[in-house]
């Protein structure tokens, strides 16, 4: 018998994988060049031929038994000194190595982050639109999400609402910067407001409220947005990384948590994420691919391509008609629903053999996500399904 927990989930399985597997299913009937799948966040751009040739060198010199064997749980430790030194680098920082901690991609370090922090009934704010897994993340330790709904004039939070929802309970929040799914990023200012008032919240209700910047996306900035790196705003604040998006690496689960150590108590902390990779039986970060990003800390995956991407498909849509989100970052294009629900919307774009995601699975009902990390051509195809669509949809 399944546990009760595990029923729920079945129940509310992945909006973004049940359109996937259609258009899948779809593509066997009808043929690939078809179908328009705009589902996945699965990168598009080959990794840089640096780090294969890195993955190559290290296989062909050195030890094997050294190569493929158990490392500290908290990572190999001259991987977490480059990556200190890079981040300091890079944006004026002050980690150590201590302060690293290598994860199983930024899955893998959401979950530790919560499993570290949490204690059941806590509760965890997260911004809508916000990745759909952090609901399950935040479930895993038995925390309670509570959601801030978005400022749709920008897509930054609303200030106000995030202030109120703050309780004696809450003990975290998740930011995602640049967001998946509406591709904005978080100005400046926002973020100084966030952390303005989780300093004035941790003074009213005498304990840490933790800020968890999940930061998959942070290189894939376009049109000269900045990123800022958060611990210079807000002592409490943990830094969630995954190599998947700026090296085209999903596949090989690699990532880091970076703690300051202007964090209450962060030693201890550190130590506690140490411990939490062991006993959630992740015992260490890949070996292999620790040691490969190392020499490939400053690479990057080809921008260009999704840049050409995102121009092609949001001038072709507003041209159509369509109001769209322009990205900033990521690779997702968010899409006004031409008409109330966006579930529906979805529905009727299959009939033009268009796999789209509705907002509701990321907490944004009226606006459907579009990933334009596939190929050029598709995208130039789909636009002419995309009028058909909006026809149909009396746009």
């Amino acid at each position: 018998m399944l546990s009760k927990s595990m029923e729920k989930a079945l129940g509310n399985s992945s909006a973004i994988r049940e359109v996937f597997e259609y258009g899948v299913k779809l593509a066997a009937e009808i043929g690939e060049e078809n179908v328009f799948d705009f589902s996945l966040g699965n990168p598009a751009t080959r990794a840089p031929k640096k780090f294969d040739d890195t993955i190559v060198k290290l296989i062909e010199t050195t030890d094997s038994l050294k190569l493929h064997s158990y490392t500290d749980n908290a990572g190999i430790a001259g991987v977490r000194e480059a990556i200190a030194k890079n981040l300091n680098e890079r944006f004026g920082t002050d980690f150590e190595p201590g302060n690293i901690t290598m994860t199983v991609g930024a899955g893998g370090a959401l979950n530790t982050v919560l499993r570290t922090v949490l204690d059941p009934e806590d509760e965890v704010i997260v911004f809508a639109p916000f990745f759909s897994e952090y609901v399950h993340y935040i479930g895993n330790y038995y925390g309670v999400p509570v959601v801030v709904k978005p400022n749709l004039e920008n897509f930054q939070p609303d200030m106000e609402e995030f202030k109120a929802k703050i309780t004696a309970k809450t003990k975290a929040v998740i930011i995602n910067t640049p967001n998946n799914p509406s591709g904005v990023v978080y100005k400046e200012d926002t973020l100084i407001q966030i952390a303005e008032i989780l300093n004035e919240k941790q003074k009213e209700l005498g304990h840490e409220i933790y800020l968890i910047s999940d930061e998959p996306y942070r290189e894939l900035l376009y049109d000269g947005a900045k990123h800022y790196f958060v611990t210079k705003y807000y002592d409490n604040t943990f830094v969630c990384y995954s190599f998947s998006k700026s090296l085209s690496l999903p596949g090989e689960r690699i990532g880091y948590i970076a703690v300051s150590n202007k964090m209450a108590d962060s030693k201890r902390t550190s130590v506690a994420l140490k411990t939490a990779t062991r006993i959630l039986g992740f015992v260490n970060a890949p070996s292999l691919m620790q040691l490969s990003v190392k020499e490939c800390l400053d690479e990057k995956t080809d921008l260009t391509y999704y840049e050409k991407n995102r121009k092609i498909l949001y001038e072709g849509l507003t041209k159509i008609g369509y109001t769209c989100v322009k990205p900033e970052g990521a690779f997702y294009l968010f899409l006004k629903s031409p008409i109330e629900s966006d579930i529906e919307f979805c529905e009727k774009a299959k009939k033009y053999n268009l796999m789209l995601v509705h907002g509701t699975s990321f907490n944004c009902p009226g606006y459907v996500r579009l990933s334009y990390c596939v190929a050029t051509d598709k995208i130039e195809r789909s636009l002419a399904q995309f009028e058909k669509l909006a026809k149909d949809c009396g746009l």
